[in-house]
């Protein structure tokens, strides 16, 4: 049976990621009243030192998202020509408030911040991005704090689209830190036989021919359609590019995957934008309650 984020087109699923988000920030917002009867507000601290106006309106999103499921949420901006040392002394104060208990550092950053230190200074029990090297390795473990927002919300859809991952043959394209490592760990997790391809990958298609599932994360509009899969594949779609136009705004926004063509040949396909990008969003107010009930020590149910 599966949930009710999916509608049929044709023979082809198409997952609705709007419809799953919902679910989960009703889940997440039953948590947040729950930890507010025990005294506890959860908190998430978002800190940009970019003047991209892309990671300014996706901070202003998540700050929506946390009032509407009543997480409180505290916003810190720091002028991208600071020094490095004014970003880590932010971190260190907000790693020392107890109202706190999530933080995000809005990426990218300047040329002159090391992001690897940045990662590394952020509290490990309030990385509710999951980059932490601590958190990456008990996520390649099995035995992960914080799993990354946008992997985590592939796997809700996976799940709610009742996709058996079990010895299911996918592959994965992109090998980010932030989705195609993660990912692909997380699919290994669940017995899924994985192939992991990048840009050195030679012959592609022969990888997502012979695929089960296909989750496209590499950043290339449209670039996988339906030459390149399996009749009855599961297709995930992780990208959201920008593509000039000559409409008002300028732009379109568009996935990896060539949506009108690979639904012809896909069983389960998620669109994009409405798939996995609702799903990033969702699945950082899960890590921000998760993070509050464990700092607090809070055995309320989880979402």
């Amino acid at each position: 049976m599966k949930g009710a984020g999916v509608y049929c087109s044709g023979m082809t699923t198409v997952i609705d990621g709007n419809a799953v988000a919902e679910d989960v920030r009703a889940d997440v917002a039953a948590t947040v009243d729950a930890l507010d009867a025990e005294g506890v507000t959860p908190g998430l601290a978002t800190v940009l030192m970019s003047d991209d106006d892309a990671s300014s309106t996706y901070v202003s999103m998540k700050q929506r998202d946390c009032e509407e499921v009543g997480i409180e949420s505290f916003h810190v901006e720091i002028d991208p020509d600071e020094p490095a040392s004014e970003l880590y002394e932010t971190i260190d104060d907000l790693n020392a408030r107890e109202d706190v208990h999530g933080i995000l550092v809005q990426l990218p950053l300047p040329d002159h911040v090391d992001e690897r230190e940045v990662l590394r200074r952020v509290d490990p029990a309030k990385d509710v991005d999951g980059f932490h090297p601590e958190n990456v390795g008990r996520l390649v473990a099995g035995d992960p704090r914080f799993v990354p927002c946008t992997p985590n919300g592939v796997m809700r859809l996976l799940d709610d689209a009742d996709v058996p991952l079990d010895g299911l043959d996918a592959t994965v394209v992109g090998r980010s830190n932030i989705v195609g490592k993660p990912l692909s760990n997380l699919l290994l997790q669940e017995n899924a036989t994985v192939t992991t391809c990048h840009s050195r990958t030679t012959d592609l298609e022969a990888h997502t021919r012979s695929a089960d599932l296909v989750v496209a994360a590499a950043g290339i509009p449209e670039f996988i359609d339906a030459s390149m899969l399996a009749e009855g594949a599961v297709v995930i779609d992780v990208g959201t590019n920008r593509v000039e136009d000559s409409s008002e705004k300028g732009y379109h926004l568009t996935g990896d995957v060539d949506f009108e063509s690979a639904k012809e040949k896909a069983s389960v396909i998620s669109p994009s934008p409405g798939g996995v990008g609702p799903m990033t969003r969702a699945m950082l107010l899960v890590n921000t309650v998760e993070a509050a009930a464990a700092l607090t020590d809070s055995d309320v149910p989880l979402p």
